[in-house]
Parts: structure tokens; C-alpha cells; sequence
């Protein structure tokens, strides 16, 4: 069992020092003396753990390493160069191991093919507590944390990072209500033009529309309400330190979620799959092999426009009397469209919050002469994906497999195609409700 102290500290102490040390009130070394004084000679044997416990101590002691590689690295010159230095030193547990083997096997230990480092896994969904994904009363998705303290821990215990964090789980709980309806369509013999599927989705649309409205509305919030772009950039992102040269920090762009429905519904953007890859090694066992599994398949609407007898190409070549009556003979192919370009729209959201809290903040430093991060660049993500790609990868979904019938979809076909139950939700200032359990 993890003593009580260990997630007491993490919650309230580690806080405070991080504040104390980017503050210049205290020095790097303490967080380093505490750790080694009033934590990790009280980790368990990782073998005495069951594996929720594992995974409660993989998100404290995450928190604590990411803390220890960011001081280490910004304090000591040429730290950069050699991260792993940051731990010598770290021993945890009455053996004395070191702290990165520790942390590995604990990693291991939770039966999840962790990483053996932290993670988007461990710092939001396994951080914050269970989300579910309500139409009316019935459930469309839930997914859990590991904590039952209701309480969400974070770098400096600022409200703006526990909202972060709270908004990027609310947004995966969406994308997974969305691949569940989804995901059953490329099995075996799946109809996508019945009456069931249909339904299906027109309730992702709406579910995307959910998933952009979040990120609309977060973005829209005054900076005390939601986080100042200062402390996005300057604080919350610096603690994606490397733990090793070669590592994979954690990112947004590891949401398996989304990662997922970018297969389901296509991306024509040349070696995203590689770009995919290269990731799988900070994402669980069961994201990379769900997500291999959509990688070598066809994508839903290339077997959509196959089951009709034609393609993507072919689509693009109809004049706009041969679309016409292909819709009016597949009225499917509406509501795919609709899905696909609502996918489009809520990426644009997400490039939204990334111009906001990032890009457009460090062009202006750039523009005034004032640089960027040493650490942590602000000029592109922690995996590295930079503005200009981001803008490419939204081009790409908007100019989906379907595209070509925009200019026979009118607005009025949009409301008229989601079905009553769906639509009257919809019309609700918020038809889908995504709400923290307990």
C-alpha cells in the first residue's frame, strides 16, 4: 500500500517548492533533499503494489521527476545536453534503487505498457478523476481516473493548470464517446448506410460539435478564468522536460483518441502514420495496438464510397448534376459528410487554443526581440509540430474524402438530416453533457 503521505506531498508540497524554486525563493537542491527525505524512502516494494496502486505512484512520482528534470536542466549549464543526470542521486525505497529504475518498473508494473517516464496517460486521464459523456440520461462514454479524492494534482497547484488538465480530459472523453459509435463500423461486414449507422453518426457530429464548443469556449475565457498564456508557456510547458535525449515528452499529440479517429476518418497528409509511430512508444499497450489495427485498414470513408461503387477520385470528378443524384440516391452520404466536416471543424478549434495560448504569444516575443524557451521551445509543440504543420493538418481534414459534395449539402439538409431525438438535444444550450464524476 502507498502511504498517505507520499500523495500528501505531491499535492501540497511539491507545489509549493516548484513556486518557491521558479521564484528564485529557494534553490533547486531542496526539492532534490526533500524527495530524498520525505518521500522516496517510503515507496513500496513495487511487487507489494496491486496495479491501481502502481498507477496512483507512476502519477505522483511523474509530477515529482518531471519537477526534478526541469530544475536540474534550467539551473545547471549544459543540462540540457544531459538530462539524465537530473536523477543521479535519486534513490527510492529501503534497496536504495535508483529513481528512473524505480519508476520503469512501477511503469511496468502496471500492466498497461506505460511509459518510463510521465505521460499524457498518467498526468490527465489517469490524474483526473472519472468523465462522463451523458445524452439525457443515458451514458455515452466514461472514462476513469485512478484517484477517489475528487482533487487533480499539478505542477505549481495553479487553478489555470488543474482547468488545463480538466479540459483535455473532458475533450478525450468526448473523442472516445465519438470511436466507440464509430469503431464498430469497420468490423467485419458493417453496413455504413443503414438506419442504425446512420444514427450512429449523426451522434458523433454532435458529439464533435461538444468537443469544439470546449475548446471554443475555453479559449474565449478571460486568463484568470481559464490560464494566462504566460504561464502556459512559461511555467505548465516547462515541465515537458526530457527525462532522457531521446525521450517522448508528453503532449497533447499522444491523446490516443484522436489519434484514433484521424485513422477512422482519413487524413491525407503524407507519413502521418509515421509521424503516428514514432509516438507509440509514450502511449499504452492497447492504444498502439488499436491504433495499428486502423493503420492497415481502409478508412470508414473509403469503404463508405466503395460500397457505393466508387471512390474519392471519381467523386471529385462529378459534375454537380451526378452529385446531386448520387445523394439523392444515398442520402448516407449526407450525414458522413457532416461527420467529416464537423471532424474538420473541431480541429480547427484545437489550432484555435494552439494559436491562442502558443503560437501567436511567442511570435509577438519573437517579433520584440525577445526569444523563446531554452528548455521547452514555444515555437512548436513538445513533439515537435509546428504552427505551419498543424495549419496543414487541418487543411488536410477539411479537404476530406467527401468534400466534393460541398456544394450540394445546403444548411437546411444539416438540421434536417439529424434525427429528432438527437436534434432536439441539439438544440439545447448544451445538448451533451461532460461532467466530472462525484
Amino acid at each position: 500500500m502507498i502511504p498517505e503521505r507520499i500523495g500528501d506531498w505531491v499535492l501540497r508540497e511539491l507545489p509549493r517548492l516548484n513556486q518557491a524554486i521558479l521564484q528564485d525563493h529557494a534553490p533547486p537542491e531542496l526539492l532534490i533533499t526533500e524527495l530524498d527525505e520525505h518521500v522516496l524512502p517510503d515507496v513500496p516494494e513495487v511487487t507489494r503494489l496491486t496495479p491501481l496502486e502502481a498507477q496512483r505512484l507512476v502519477v505522483n512520482l511523474g509530477f515529482a521527476g518531471a519537477s526534478v528534470a526541469r530544475h536540474y536542466q534550467e539551473h545547471t549549464p549544459g543540462g540540457i545536453r544531459h538530462p539524465e543526470h537530473a536523477f543521479e542521486g535519486l534513490y527510492a525505497g529501503a534497496e536504495r534503487i535508483p529513481f528512473r529504475a524505480y519508476f520503469a518498473a512501477l511503469a511496468e508494473h502496471t500492466g498497461t505498457g506505460h511509459y518510463d517516464r510521465d505521460s499524457f496517460a498518467s498526468l490527465v486521464r489517469w490524474n483526473v478523476g472519472t468523465i462522463r459523456v451523458r445524452l439525457g440520461d443515458e451514458v455515452l462514454a466514461e472514462l476513469p481516473g485512478v484517484f477517489e479524492d475528487g482533487r487533480i494534482r499539478s505542477y505549481t497547484g495553479s487553478g489555470g493548470e488543474e482547468r488545463f488538465f480538466l479540459l483535455v480530459k473532458q475533450g478525450e472523453a468526448v473523442e472516445l464517446a465519438v470511436n466507440e459509435l464509430l469503431c464498430p463500423l469497420t468490423r467485419g461486414n458493417a453496413s455504413l448506410i443503414c438506419a442504425d449507422a446512420r444514427h450512429g453518426v449523426r451522434l458523433a457530429t454532435v458529439l464533435l460539435d461538444t468537443l469544439r464548443r470546449l475548446m471554443v469556449e475555453f479559449a474565449a475565457l478571460p486568463p484568470g478564468q481559464a490560464m494566462p498564456a504566460e504561464h502556459f508557456m512559461d511555467v505548465f510547458r516547462q515541465f515537458a522536460a526530457h527525462w532522457t535525449l531521446d525521450d517522448i515528452p508528453p503532449s497533447g499529440a499522444l491523446d490516443p483518441e484522436a489519434l484514433k479517429r484521424d485513422f477512422l476518418l482519413g487524413l491525407a497528409v503524407e507519413n502521418y502514420d509515421q509521424q503516428a509511430r514514432r509516438l507509440f512508444p509514450a502511449l499504452l499497450a492497447a492504444e498502439r495496438a488499436e491504433l495499428a489495427t486502423l493503420m492497415d485498414q481502409p478508412t470508414l470513408p473509403e469503404r463508405l464510397l466503395a460500397a457505393l461503387g466508387t471512390d474519392e477520385h471519381e467523386l471529385r470528378l462529378c459534375d454537380e448534376g451526378d452529385l446531386r443524384r448520387l445523394v439523392a440516391h444515398h442520402p448516407a452520404l449526407v450525414d458522413w459528410y457532416r461527420l467529416l466536416t464537423m471532424h474538420a471543424r473541431a480541429a480547427g478549434a484545437h489550432l484555435l487554443l494552439a494559436k491562442k495560448f502558443l503560437f501567436k504569444p511567442q511570435r509577438l516575443r519573437d517579433e520584440a526581440g525577445l526569444g523563446d524557451r531554452e528548455l521547452v521551445s514555444n515555437r512548436a509543440g513538445t513533439t515537435g509540430m509546428t504552427e505551419t504543420f498543424l495549419e496543414r493538418l487541418t487543411r488536410a481534414r477539411q479537404n476530406h474524402a467527401l468534400a466534393a459534395l460541398r456544394p450540394v449539402i445546403s444548411s437546411e439538409n444539416w438540421e434536417n438530416g439529424i434525427d429528432p431525438q438527437v436534434r432536439s438535444g441539439r438544440e439545447a444550450a448544451r445538448p451533451v453533457v461532460v461532467e466530472l464524476a462525484g
